[in-house]
């Protein structure tokens, strides 16, 4: 099959790759992101292997939450949650095999879990925290480990499709400090990075806006279509897009009722 080089050719496979699961391999070669200093993969098993309950919050596919599990010593309870049914039915299949389960809830729900469920409970780029309900189903001296999307990112490639756009404070780190203070947890890290991205073709920019939705979130390659066109015509001129992507890791402690009084 001939590499697509014509930009409706571009558009074409931009819109035919699934965007289901949180895999972005498919990007190799088309499109780049620097990954944070601190390496949450990392981070993520360490505290994994030394937990006996554990939630990975808006899990994807599962895929961070499997790379992070021994798969001969799981947690002795183990537990995702997802929105999104392809998704979900994704993440069970593969996390099947460590004893793992998957719950199908809303981002903005409560938690389907007794209160101190869990000792760990952890998220990867969630589309919100319900800090409340983190609190909740910690268990005293549990701790909640998240790598989130920061505020402003990935605004170039916003505001070139859709003009000039304020940046909110929604995803602020002073406000997730507040929320989580709020909810009665301490923050004991708190890390920020911003991280050069680039895309080299505009069928990298379609699949990428069709699969991290609050980009742009009414994306559709007919709506934005002389944007798109536009966007390859620079890169065809100048090389790849520029942008850039804020993230930034926070860990909160609910405090042990028997030592922190």
């Amino acid at each position: 099959m001939s590499t697509p080089t014509t930009f409706e050719e571009l558009l074409a496979e931009g819109e035919s790759v699934p965007v289901e699961g949180w895999d972005f391999s498919w990007f190799e070669g088309r499109a780049t992101e620097d990954r944070p200093s601190w390496g949450y993969s990392r981070l993520l098993r360490e505290r994994v292997s030394a937990a006996s309950a554990v939630v990975d919050i808006q899990t994807g596919g599962g895929e961070v939450l499997a790379s992070a599990v021994r798969a001969e010593h799981p947690p002795a309870i183990l537990a995702a949650t997802e929105s999104w049914p392809p998704n979900a039915e994704i993440a069970r299949r593969r996390l099947q095999h460590l004893g793992a389960t998957v719950v199908e809830v809303a981002d903005e729900a409560d938690l389907p879990f007794p209160d101190a469920s869990f000792d760990l409970v952890v998220s990867r780029h969630p589309t919100l925290t319900i800090w409340p309900e983190i609190a909740r189903v910690l268990r005293p001296g549990g701790s909640y480990l998240s790598q989130q999307v920061g505020a402003g990112t990935v605004h170039e490639l916003t505001d070139f499709m859709m003009g000039p756009q304020p940046v909110g404070g929604a995803r602020s780190t002073r406000r997730a400090v507040a929320a989580a203070e709020a909810a009665g947890l301490e923050v004991v890290d708190l890390r920020v990075e911003t991280l050069p991205m680039s895309f080299n073709d505009i069928g990298a920019v379609v699949h990428f806006l069709r699969k991290v939705i609050w980009i742009v979130p009414d994306f559709t390659v007919d709506r934005y279509r002389q944007p798109l066109r536009d966007l390859h015509e620079q890169i065809q001129r100048e090389g790849p897009f520029r942008a850039y992507s804020r993230r930034f890791l926070i860990e909160a402690r609910k405090p042990d009722q028997a030592t922190d009084r």
